[in-house]
Protein backbone atom coordinates (compact mmCIF):
# COMPACT_ATOMS: atom_id res chain seq x y z
CA UNK A 1 0.00 0.00 0.00
CA UNK A 2 1.49 3.33 -1.10
CA UNK A 3 1.24 6.69 0.66
CA UNK A 4 -1.59 7.87 -1.60
CA UNK A 5 -3.75 4.88 -0.71
CA UNK A 6 -3.00 5.34 2.99
CA UNK A 7 -3.96 9.01 2.68
CA UNK A 8 -7.47 8.14 1.51
CA UNK A 9 -8.05 5.28 3.93
CA UNK A 10 -8.09 7.69 6.85
CA UNK A 11 -9.25 11.25 7.35
CA UNK A 12 -8.41 13.38 10.39
CA UNK A 13 -12.01 14.60 10.76
CA UNK A 14 -15.11 13.43 12.58
CA UNK A 15 -18.82 13.77 11.82
CA UNK A 16 -18.78 16.99 13.81
CA UNK A 17 -16.61 18.76 11.25
CA UNK A 18 -18.66 17.33 8.40
CA UNK A 19 -21.99 18.54 9.84
CA UNK A 20 -20.58 21.98 10.61
CA UNK A 21 -19.28 22.47 7.08
CA UNK A 22 -22.41 21.05 5.42
CA UNK A 23 -24.57 23.45 7.43
CA UNK A 24 -22.32 26.28 6.28
CA UNK A 25 -22.49 25.21 2.62
CA UNK A 26 -26.07 23.97 2.36
CA UNK A 27 -27.84 26.34 4.75
CA UNK A 28 -25.91 29.51 5.61
CA UNK A 29 -24.48 30.23 2.15
CA UNK A 30 -27.70 29.60 0.16
CA UNK A 31 -29.93 31.58 2.55
CA UNK A 32 -27.75 34.50 3.58
CA UNK A 33 -25.32 34.82 0.68
CA UNK A 34 -26.95 33.46 -2.48
CA UNK A 35 -30.44 34.71 -1.64
CA UNK A 36 -30.46 37.73 0.67
CA UNK A 37 -27.08 39.27 -0.15
CA UNK A 38 -27.35 38.48 -3.86
CA UNK A 39 -30.63 40.37 -4.16
CA UNK A 40 -29.13 43.36 -2.38
CA UNK A 41 -26.01 43.40 -4.57
CA UNK A 42 -28.06 42.95 -7.75
CA UNK A 43 -30.08 46.03 -6.81
CA UNK A 44 -26.93 47.94 -5.87
CA UNK A 45 -24.94 47.17 -9.03
CA UNK A 46 -27.84 46.79 -11.45
CA UNK A 47 -25.70 44.15 -13.13
CA UNK A 48 -26.03 40.41 -12.54
CA UNK A 49 -22.49 39.66 -13.73
CA UNK A 50 -20.88 42.06 -11.26
CA UNK A 51 -23.11 41.05 -8.34
CA UNK A 52 -22.74 37.36 -9.17
CA UNK A 53 -18.97 37.60 -9.37
CA UNK A 54 -18.80 39.41 -6.04
CA UNK A 55 -21.05 36.74 -4.54
CA UNK A 56 -18.66 34.09 -5.87
CA UNK A 57 -15.70 35.88 -4.29
CA UNK A 58 -17.52 36.15 -0.95
CA UNK A 59 -18.49 32.47 -1.15
CA UNK A 60 -14.89 31.49 -1.85
CA UNK A 61 -13.72 33.33 1.25
CA UNK A 62 -16.48 31.77 3.37
CA UNK A 63 -15.69 28.26 2.06
CA UNK A 64 -11.97 28.65 2.66
CA UNK A 65 -12.47 30.22 6.07
CA UNK A 66 -14.95 27.49 6.97
CA UNK A 67 -12.53 24.72 6.03
CA UNK A 68 -9.78 26.43 8.00
CA UNK A 69 -11.86 27.18 11.12
CA UNK A 70 -13.71 23.86 11.31
CA UNK A 71 -11.33 21.33 9.72
CA UNK A 72 -7.77 22.66 9.69
CA UNK A 73 -7.16 24.85 12.74
CA UNK A 74 -8.82 22.77 15.51
CA UNK A 75 -6.78 19.72 14.52
CA UNK A 76 -3.50 21.58 13.94
CA UNK A 77 -3.40 20.35 10.35
CA UNK A 78 -1.84 21.74 7.20
CA UNK A 79 -3.64 22.45 3.93
CA UNK A 80 -2.03 19.29 2.55
CA UNK A 81 -4.79 17.37 4.34
CA UNK A 82 -7.36 18.81 1.91
CA UNK A 83 -5.34 17.84 -1.11
CA UNK A 84 -3.06 20.84 -1.66
CA UNK A 85 -0.21 18.50 -2.53
CA UNK A 86 2.18 18.15 -5.43
CA UNK A 87 1.29 15.58 -8.07
CA UNK A 88 3.41 13.59 -10.49
CA UNK A 89 4.29 15.33 -13.74
CA UNK A 90 3.21 12.16 -15.56
CA UNK A 91 -0.37 12.91 -14.55
CA UNK A 92 -0.58 15.81 -17.01
CA UNK A 93 -1.59 13.34 -19.73
CA UNK A 94 -4.58 12.31 -17.63
CA UNK A 95 -5.47 15.96 -17.02
CA UNK A 96 -5.60 16.64 -20.76
CA UNK A 97 -7.52 13.44 -21.39
CA UNK A 98 -10.13 14.05 -18.71
CA UNK A 99 -10.59 17.64 -19.86
CA UNK A 100 -11.44 16.43 -23.36
CA UNK A 101 -13.75 13.73 -22.00
CA UNK A 102 -15.59 16.25 -19.82
CA UNK A 103 -16.06 18.67 -22.71
CA UNK A 104 -17.47 15.95 -25.00
CA UNK A 105 -19.80 14.56 -22.33
CA UNK A 106 -21.03 18.01 -21.32
CA UNK A 107 -21.87 18.98 -24.89
CA UNK A 108 -23.85 15.77 -25.36
CA UNK A 109 -25.70 16.24 -22.06
CA UNK A 110 -26.60 19.89 -22.68
CA UNK A 111 -27.93 19.01 -26.14
CA UNK A 112 -30.08 16.24 -24.71
CA UNK A 113 -31.40 18.44 -21.91
CA UNK A 114 -32.29 21.30 -24.25
CA UNK A 115 -33.49 19.47 -27.36
CA UNK A 116 -35.20 16.43 -25.90
CA UNK A 117 -36.28 17.57 -22.44
CA UNK A 118 -36.73 21.26 -23.14
CA UNK A 119 -34.64 22.32 -20.16
CA UNK A 120 -32.69 25.42 -21.12
CA UNK A 121 -30.08 27.49 -19.32
CA UNK A 122 -31.08 29.69 -16.42
CA UNK A 123 -28.11 31.77 -15.34
CA UNK A 124 -28.38 35.50 -14.77
CA UNK A 125 -24.58 35.82 -14.88
CA UNK A 126 -24.46 34.16 -18.29
CA UNK A 127 -27.31 36.30 -19.60
CA UNK A 128 -25.62 39.44 -18.31
CA UNK A 129 -22.30 38.48 -19.92
CA UNK A 130 -23.95 37.74 -23.27
CA UNK A 131 -26.01 40.94 -23.23
CA UNK A 132 -23.00 43.19 -22.61
CA UNK A 133 -19.81 41.72 -24.05
CA UNK A 134 -16.92 44.00 -23.10
CA UNK A 135 -13.29 43.22 -22.30
CA UNK A 136 -13.93 44.05 -18.63
CA UNK A 137 -17.00 41.81 -18.44
CA UNK A 138 -15.15 38.96 -20.14
CA UNK A 139 -12.22 39.33 -17.74
CA UNK A 140 -14.51 39.36 -14.69
CA UNK A 141 -16.51 36.38 -15.90
CA UNK A 142 -13.38 34.42 -16.82
CA UNK A 143 -11.58 35.02 -13.52
CA UNK A 144 -14.69 34.10 -11.57
CA UNK A 145 -15.39 30.88 -13.47
CA UNK A 146 -11.90 29.67 -14.34
CA UNK A 147 -9.97 30.58 -11.19
CA UNK A 148 -12.08 31.52 -8.16
CA UNK A 149 -14.71 28.78 -8.36
CA UNK A 150 -12.36 25.85 -9.15
CA UNK A 151 -10.05 26.67 -6.24
CA UNK A 152 -12.53 26.84 -3.38
CA UNK A 153 -14.92 24.21 -4.78
CA UNK A 154 -12.18 21.61 -5.24
CA UNK A 155 -10.72 22.23 -1.79
CA UNK A 156 -14.12 21.72 -0.17
CA UNK A 157 -15.98 19.17 -2.33
CA UNK A 158 -13.02 16.98 -3.16
CA UNK A 159 -10.27 17.88 -0.68
CA UNK A 160 -12.47 17.71 2.39
CA UNK A 161 -15.84 16.15 1.52
CA UNK A 162 -14.72 13.39 -0.82
CA UNK A 163 -11.81 12.37 1.38
CA UNK A 164 -14.01 12.18 4.48
CA UNK A 165 -16.76 10.06 2.87
CA UNK A 166 -14.26 7.92 0.98
CA UNK A 167 -12.39 7.11 4.20
CA UNK A 168 -15.64 5.90 5.78
CA UNK A 169 -17.42 4.12 2.92
CA UNK A 170 -15.00 3.63 0.05
CA UNK A 171 -14.33 5.11 -3.37
CA UNK A 172 -17.74 4.55 -5.01
CA UNK A 173 -19.81 6.05 -2.19
CA UNK A 174 -17.33 8.88 -1.82
CA UNK A 175 -17.50 9.77 -5.50
CA UNK A 176 -21.28 9.49 -5.78
CA UNK A 177 -22.06 11.34 -2.54
CA UNK A 178 -19.66 14.24 -3.02
CA UNK A 179 -20.72 14.60 -6.67
CA UNK A 180 -24.41 14.61 -5.74
CA UNK A 181 -23.89 17.39 -3.19
CA UNK A 182 -21.75 19.26 -5.72
CA UNK A 183 -24.61 18.95 -8.19
CA UNK A 184 -27.46 20.16 -5.98
CA UNK A 185 -25.63 23.32 -4.92
CA UNK A 186 -25.72 24.41 -8.59
CA UNK A 187 -29.51 24.64 -8.63
CA UNK A 188 -31.30 26.48 -10.33
CA UNK A 189 -29.14 25.98 -13.45
CA UNK A 190 -31.08 22.77 -14.10
CA UNK A 191 -29.76 22.15 -17.61
CA UNK A 192 -26.22 21.74 -16.28
CA UNK A 193 -26.98 19.57 -13.25
CA UNK A 194 -26.08 16.29 -15.02
CA UNK A 195 -22.84 17.91 -16.19
CA UNK A 196 -22.11 19.04 -12.63
CA UNK A 197 -22.63 15.49 -11.38
CA UNK A 198 -20.40 13.90 -14.01
CA UNK A 199 -17.73 16.56 -13.57
CA UNK A 200 -17.82 15.88 -9.83
CA UNK A 201 -17.12 12.21 -10.53
CA UNK A 202 -14.19 13.10 -12.78
CA UNK A 203 -12.75 15.57 -10.29
CA UNK A 204 -13.02 13.06 -7.45
CA UNK A 205 -11.39 10.36 -9.56
CA UNK A 206 -8.43 12.57 -10.44
CA UNK A 207 -8.03 13.38 -6.74
CA UNK A 208 -8.11 9.68 -5.93
CA UNK A 209 -5.53 8.76 -8.56
CA UNK A 210 -3.16 11.70 -8.10
CA UNK A 211 -3.51 12.33 -4.36
CA UNK A 212 -3.84 16.05 -5.09
CA UNK A 213 -6.73 18.44 -5.81
CA UNK A 214 -4.58 20.45 -8.22
CA UNK A 215 -5.42 18.23 -11.25
CA UNK A 216 -9.14 18.67 -10.51
CA UNK A 217 -8.64 22.43 -10.17
CA UNK A 218 -6.87 22.54 -13.53
CA UNK A 219 -9.54 20.50 -15.34
CA UNK A 220 -12.29 22.46 -13.60
CA UNK A 221 -10.68 25.77 -14.53
CA UNK A 222 -10.05 24.79 -18.16
CA UNK A 223 -13.61 23.56 -18.57
CA UNK A 224 -15.17 26.66 -17.01
CA UNK A 225 -12.84 28.96 -18.91
CA UNK A 226 -13.73 27.36 -22.24
CA UNK A 227 -17.43 27.63 -21.30
CA UNK A 228 -17.03 31.38 -20.71
CA UNK A 229 -15.28 31.84 -24.07
CA UNK A 230 -17.99 29.86 -25.87
CA UNK A 231 -20.66 31.93 -24.12
CA UNK A 232 -19.07 35.18 -25.25
CA UNK A 233 -18.52 33.98 -28.82
CA UNK A 234 -22.03 32.52 -28.95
Amino acid sequence: MNNREKFFLHSPWTWKELIQLLLLVLVFVPVFIEYLLKDYLATLFQNDLYSGTLIGLIMSMIFMLGVYVFAIMPNNLSWKEVGLRRFSSSYWKAIIGWTIVLIVISIAMVVVMEDLLGVGPNSTKTDSLQSSVTLLNFFIGFISAAIISPVYEEIFYRGFLYRFIRSKYGIAVGMLSSSFIFMIIHIPTFNTLPVNFVSGLIFAWTYEKSGSVFPAMIIHGLFNGIAVIVTVLG
